[in-house]
């Protein structure tokens, strides 16, 4: 597996971020424990946690709040790291030992994909910005998401990674298929 995926869902969320309005970062969010500043808080710590991950270092200390400053330039930061990372010599083919579990890094590459794209449509439908993501990237997430997630790992917001899979309306978009799959109200 290359890190073509993590690049795409990088890009595609970056061009939502660059959109969120510094009035907008306390709206909330289709992730109900979240708001705005809290999802960008995310997205950019779960590059940092992947990175940890496929490191085997410890992540970094305290909570930052990348929201309060120039959050863009953050997330930027933050993506380019990840994307070195994923790009080292031998990162695709090491196992990696994350809390749920162990997987090689491909895996966790994808993984990684999958939650900066899927955040992304949340940080876009909670600012108000078209969900129709990256379509064919949103459809290759939705194949890998279909056959990685298994029931055991849906629960309460907040307590479990996913909750329930929901149904999208027909005809929705390849980016609100997957967001519904993952338990997000389209």
């Amino acid at each position: 597996m290359s890190i073509q995926p993590l690049q795409a869902a990088i890009a595609s969320t970056r061009a939502v971020v660059t959109q969120v309005k510094p009035e907008q970062l306390g709206d909330q969010t289709p992730c109900a424990s979240w708001k705005v500043s809290d999802l960008i808080n995310h997205i950019i710590g779960a590059h940092h946690f992947f990175i940890s991950g496929l490191n085997a270092t410890p992540p970094p200390a305290g909570e930052t709040d990348h929201s309060a400053g120039d959050f863009v330039a953050a997330y930027d930061a933050s993506s380019k790291a990840c994307l070195d990372a994923f790009s080292a010599e031998g990162a695709m083919a090491k196992m990696v030992a994350l809390p749920f579990g162990t997987m090689p890094g491909a895996a966790v590459a994808g993984l990684a994909a999958t939650d900066t794209f899927t955040h992304g449509w949340d940080l876009a439908k909670a600012t108000g910005q078209s969900t129709d993501l990256a379509p064919e990237l949103a459809a290759g997430l939705l194949a890998g998401a279909k056959q990685a997630i298994n029931p055991s790992f849906r629960g309460e917001d907040g307590k479990a990674p996913f909750t329930a899979e929901l149904t999208a309306p027909a005809g929705a978009s390849n980016a609100d298929q997957l967001a519904a799959f993952l338990g997000r109200q389209v």
